[in-house]
């Protein structure tokens, strides 16, 4: 099984990161120019262009591959499915035109030209509500060719917007809401080894942002305890060796930002020796 990864970019560290908090620990390391192998024999992890990462899956190079949204629907590779949302890399693919220009709206662009590095993903927006401008393709600087008068406004990038802004344009509309996802080759989705690894990096993310709490509380106070924990499902209620059946052991999962009023509450309802921990991985 070969995962194909960004080798470099703001993409490589997060990606690598969630690898490793997965269980894929690569053993030679991720500054290798071509492959790490994990310490899972079946794995190898390929490292190229994030760009490049469709093409890697949809030609058999790769089985599944980690990039943006952006660059699997710039590809326009057909035989690769989205498995994951990863939930990193956010961005906007957007159209955009000078501010003090008279671009409002896509219909405004019929007949005039826009700048890209994404011709594929542009032309399928502009077919979708039946316009038809000049695609001028782009390899860097698109924010600036609406100022030299190489087009009349540009589908690009944005995280934040300060880049836009910087440079005089607005937003007239979205044409891509993107993040990195997990993609596999159609043919190998229902491979148990690439449902392994989703269900490994799934794990991941679902623990994000959770907490294990962990308390003791007196039997004729679990009630009360009980309904002010938001647990994931419900807490699971054990008991206590050698505690007579006065006490219970009380576990739960909750939202890390629940924890500091949740342990206020049940505090208040009976709970003692009250313990948090992070959660690296959560299957569901």
């Amino acid at each position: 099984m070969r995962i194909a990864v960004p080798n470099k970019g703001r993409l490589h560290e997060p990606t690598i990161d969630l690898l490793e908090r997965a269980g894929l620990h690569l053993e030679n390391g991720a500054d290798r120019k071509l492959y790490a192998d994990t310490v899972d024999p079946e794995v190898t992890v390929l490292f190229a262009r994030a760009a490049d990462i469709p093409e890697y899956v949809a030609d058999g190079a790769a089985d599944l591959g980690i990039t943006g949204l952006d660059q699997v629907r710039e590809a326009g590779v057909e035989n690769v499915e989205e498995l994951l949302d990863l939930e990193f890399g956010r961005c906007r693919l957007v159209l955009a035109a000078p501010e003090d220009g008279d671009i409002e709206t896509a219909a405004d662009l019929e007949g005039k030209t826009v700048a890209t590095e994404f011709p594929t993903i542009t032309r399928r927006f502009f077919d979708g509500v039946g316009v038809d401008p000049d695609v001028v393709e782009v390899s860097g600087a698109t924010e600036l060719t609406p100022h030299v008068e190489m087009a009349d406004a540009i589908v690009d990038i944005t995280s934040t917007g300060t880049t836009l802004k910087m440079n005089r344009l607005v937003v007239v509309e979205e044409v891509l809401s993107s993040s990195v996802r997990l993609f596999a080759r159609s043919d190998v989705v229902d491979d148990p080894k690439v449902r392994e690894v989703r269900t490994a990096l799934s794990s991941v993310i679902a623990a994000e942002g959770k907490r294990y709490l962990m308390m003791n509380v007196p039997a004729d106070r679990l009630e009360a305890v009980r309904d002010v924990i938001p647990g994931l499902g419900g807490p699971t209620i054990m008991d206590i060796a050698n505690g007579d059946g006065e006490k219970v052991a009380v576990h739960a999962v909750v939202d890390e930002r629940d924890v500091f009023e949740t342990i206020t509450e049940v505090k208040r309802a009976g709970a003692s020796g009250i313990l948090v921990t992070e959660i690296e991985r959560l299957v569901e």
